[in-house]
C-alpha cells in the first residue's frame, strides 16, 4: 500500500522547493542508502479535506505506475509535527503526509527552453519519451491533466522523467474535480479542459498538451500567447496556430503535421493515442543521420542551463470557476468604463 512509510525512514536534506501545497527535500533512504527526494504537504494546507485527498490521490496514482520515463514512487505515509515543524511528541501536532520519489540530479525542459527552441532532433527525442510515459499512465486509467515543461524533468544525460501528477484524474476512481472548474496550466490547456468539461477530458487532453509542448520545442514559444491568460484561453478555444511549416519551412511535414493533428481543438480529430504520436516520432528518429553530434551539443547545453540555475514561470493555473472568471471579467469592464466616463467628463 501506498501509506506504510514513516518519515523516520528517511534522513531529510536540503530543501529544494516549496509549491502551493507542499515542500520537497533531498534525503537519504536509511533502510537503503538510495537518494531520493521527499513531498511533505504545508501545515497550512494539511487540515484541508480536499487538498488532503489530492495528496492522497496523488500517492495512490504514483504507486500504480512504474515506468523509466515517470517519476519513480518510494511510499508515503503521516507524521505528526508541532507548530515550528519538528517532530510532535506522543503523536500530538498537525498530521502531514509526506511520500518519497526519485530525486532527479538537473533541472526541468522549462529551463531548457529559456535559451530558445531545439533541434527539431533533440524535440523528437524528447517527445518520444513523453508519449512513451503518457501511453504508461493512459493504460492505467490516468489522465495527467497538467502536461507542461515545467513537470518533465531532465538529468544530465538527457533522460526525461515526467512528474507532478498532484491534479492527475484517475478514471478508476471518484473524481475529486467538480464539474464546472477548470484544472491546469493556461498555456498548454485542451479547449475542454478550459469550458470545465469534465465528461470530455480524457487521454486527448494530455495529447493536445503534448501538442503544445512540441510546438514550443520545435519554434521556441507555445502556440498561443498574450499579456492575460484570458486572452490565451480565448485563442486555445477559437484561433489555428501559426502552422510550423510557416514557421520553420525546413521541418519535416510528418513532424509538423503530427503536431497540428494533437492541436485540434476537437479531441476526437487528435491521434487515437500516444503510441500512434510516438510511431510518427519514431520513424522521423531513425532517419536521424547526425545523432552522435547533436546528442553531444545537447548534453553539454542542458549542464550549462542546469548549472545556471535558470527558472521561469510557466504560468501555473488554480482550479477556476467560470463564474469567478466573469467576475473578473466584470470588474474589468466597470473599470474600462470609469475610465472612459472620467476621461470624457473632465
Amino acid at each position: 500500500m501506498h501509506l506504510q512509510r514513516k518519515l523516520d525512514d528517511f534522513k531529510l536534506g536540503e530543501l529544494l522547493g516549496t509549491g502551493t501545497v507542499g515542500t520537497v527535500y533531498a534525503a537519504e533512504d536509511r533502510t537503503t542508502g538510495q537518494e531520493v527526494a521527499v513531498k511533505i504537504l504545508l501545515p497550512e494546507v494539511s487540515l484541508d479535506r480536499n487538498i488532503v485527498a489530492r495528496f492522497e490521490r496523488e500517492m495512490l496514482i504514483l504507486s500504480k505506475l512504474s515506468h523509466p520515463n515517470i517519476i519513480r514512487y518510494y511510499g508515503g505515509g503521516g507524521h505528526d509535527f508541532d507548530r515550528q515543524g519538528a517532530t510532535a511528541a506522543g503523536g500530538h501536532g498537525v498530521h502531514r503526509l509526506f511520500y518519497a520519489m526519485e530525486l532527479v540530479h538537473g533541472g526541468s525542459l522549462k529551463q531548457v527552453l529559456t535559451s530558445g527552441k531545439l533541434p527539431w532532433q533533440q524535440a523528437v527525442r524528447y517527445g518520444i519519451k513523453v508519449c512513451s510515459a503518457l501511453q504508461h499512465a493512459h493504460n492505467y486509467g490516468i489522465v495527467h491533466r497538467d502536461l507542461k515543461p515545467g513537470n518533465l524533468y531532465l538529468t544530465y544525460n538527457g533522460e526525461l522523467k515526467l512528474g507532478d501528477f498532484g491534479i492527475a484524474l484517475d478514471t478508476g476512481e471518484a473524481s475529486l474535480t467538480a464539474t464546472g472548474l477548470i484544472v491546469g496550466s493556461y498555456l498548454y490547456m485542451a479547449p475542454e479542459q478550459i469550458r470545465g468539461e469534465t465528461g470530455r477530458i480524457g487521454n486527448q487532453t494530455d495529447l493536445y498538451a503534448l501538442g503544445c509542448i512540441l510546438y514550443e520545442m520545435l519554434v521556441g514559444r507555445p502556440p498561443f500567447q498574450g499579456a492575460t491568460f484570458a486572452q490565451i484561453f480565448d485563442q486555445h478555444l477559437k484561433d489555428d496556430p501559426v502552422p510550423l511549416a510557416e514557421l520553420d519551412p525546413s521541418l519535416p511535414k510528418s513532424l509538423c503535421d503530427i503536431v497540428m493533428q494533437c492541436l485540434a481543438k476537437n479531441p476526437y480529430q487528435r491521434p487515437l493515442n500516444a503510441r500512434h504520436v510516438q510511431g510518427v516520432l519514431s520513424e522521423l528518429d531513425v532517419s536521424w543521420d547526425r545523432e552522435d553530434e547533436i546528442y553531444r551539443a545537447e548534453l553539454s547545453r542542458l549542464r550549462k542551463i542546469f548549472d545556471a540555475g535558470v527558472i521561469y514561470d510557466q504560468g501555473a493555473l488554480p482550479e477556476v470557476s467560470w463564474a469567478r472568471l466573469g467576475m473578473l471579467a466584470g470588474m474589468v469592464v466597470v473599470i474600462c468604463l470609469l475610465f472612459w466616463l472620467f476621461a470624457n467628463l473632465s
